[in-house]
């Protein structure tokens, strides 16, 4: 057997889990590069979709950086070994904490205008011809819980790869924000609406408290104030009170507290629970995988909800790296290829989905305002740092040098 003929034969060979892992470390790295370069060079935010057609969907999303997609951006940038991107984002945080325009509690808002972080900060917005005023964007000016505790988890990251206590504090004031809307069964929505005066949103999100949940873990984890573990208790209980055998996880309750058993079977809220709480206390793995298989799968990917009507790159990349979390590599390889065929050559970001647009059955405003949310084939930083998470095999919910360790399973009663 030649040498030339060994080559050819191992390069028709299967990759090995190692070897496809490193390749796919090679490509992450590129899609953080390609992030980097819609960042700039002082502490801010990144817009969430840095290219946008010139009509009336994408006038209230220009040069908007919302803060759920940035604080996956640093994430990302840490998994990728850039920490100075990932303070940059950081620091940005701190300063929208320390200079809102009116609040002085810790609070972040949704959303803020990209880019280097002015005082005041500043929200994004749009002039309207027919009202010849500035508009702004009720949701961006809101508060979503589950959008401060990303936020939050993102900063104990940077605080872990940092030892700066900045970053901890940051975390620790958005925590106990977010706590105020504890019920002691669930944390509730947040703040909708602008100031001075928002309504208390009362619903509770099952994704929401998910987030809550692995926050309260990290912070009982690093801390000894008796309020993270009742955030943490709280917030899981209400996530394992959703689940219903057969239709997976609820999406969360009315504005009457009553488990909303209308909703469809919603992707990330199946996936997040195994990532960010104990698998011991949940479902079994495969019988949540046969329900997002039979009701939100479609051809080389998964949709967001279960209407199917095409492919949700950030959720499939969330299924990559929960696939890859229960050594199923094979199947984290074939979504993270789809994912990587729907990558914007002018941008280098991840599209957000692989046809014009597809539905949610969800509205923008957290009161049921600000008309359908859709997602369109846009090129998307949240749906690229995802990407790189599932490819770095970096679970933004845990403490990267424990992995499991902020997991383990804690009494709460």
């Amino acid at each position: 057997m030649t040498f030339r003929f060994m080559l050819l034969l191992l390069a028709l060979l299967p990759l090995s889990p190692l070897r496809a892992f490193a390749m796919q470390q090679e490509q992450a790295k590129e899609l953080c590069s390609s992030m980097q370069k819609h960042q700039d060079s002082n502490a801010g935010l990144i817009a969430s979709y840095p290219s946008l057609p010139d009509d009336e969907r994408s006038k209230a999303l220009k040069d908007v950086a919302f803060v759920y997609d940035n604080a996956l951006a640093s994430m990302a940038f840490l998994a990728c070994g850039d920490l100075e991107s990932a303070k940059r984002i950081g620091d940005g945080l701190i300063t929208a904490q320390d200079h809102d325009r009116h609040y002085s509690d810790g609070r972040l808002r949704n959303a803020y205008r990209s880019g280097a972080m002015s005082t005041p900060v500043n929200l994004a917005g749009w002039w309207d011809e027919k009202s010849a005023r500035w508009q702004e964007d009720a949701y961006q000016a809101s508060t979503a819980v589950g959008n401060m505790a990303w936020a939050a988890l993102s900063q104990l990251h940077l605080y872990t790869a940092t030892g700066d206590d900045r970053y901890l504090q940051s975390a620790k004031s958005m925590a106990r924000f977010v706590s105020q809307f504890d019920t002691g069964n669930g944390v509730a929505g947040g703040f909708a609406g602008f100031e001075p005066s928002p309504s208390r949103v009362p619903w509770k999100s099952t994704e929401h408290n998910i987030d809550v949940a692995a926050l309260g873990s990290w912070l009982t984890e690093i801390d000894q104030d008796p309020q993270w573990k009742r955030l943490r208790c709280s917030s899981r209980d209400f996530v394992l009170s959703m689940y219903r055998p057969g239709k997976g996880f609820l999406i969360g309750t009315t504005s009457n507290d009553i488990p909303n058993l209308s909703a469809g079977t919603y992707l990330d809220v199946q996936l997040w629970p195994f990532l960010a709480i104990d698998p011991h206390e949940l479902p079994a793995w495969k019988d949540v995988r046969s329900i997002i298989d039979s009701r939100n799968a479609v051809a080389n990917g998964y949709d967001f909800n279960d209407d199917r009507d095409g492919v949700w790159m950030e959720g499939s990349a969330q299924a990559a790296l929960l696939f890859t979390t229960f050594g199923d590599h094979g199947k984290a390889e074939k979504l993270l290829h789809t994912i990587m065929t729907n990558r914007d050559p002018s941008t280098g970001l991840i599209l957000a989905t692989d046809r014009p647009q597809i539905s949610t059955k969800l509205t923008v405003g957290a009161d049921g305002s600000g008309g359908d949310f859709n997602y369109y084939r846009w090129p998307h930083l949240g749906a690229t740092a995802w990407t790189v998470l599932a490819m770095m095999d970096f679970n933004p919910f845990v403490d990267q040098r424990g992995r499991h360790a902020v997991r383990d399973r804690k009494q709460c009663s």
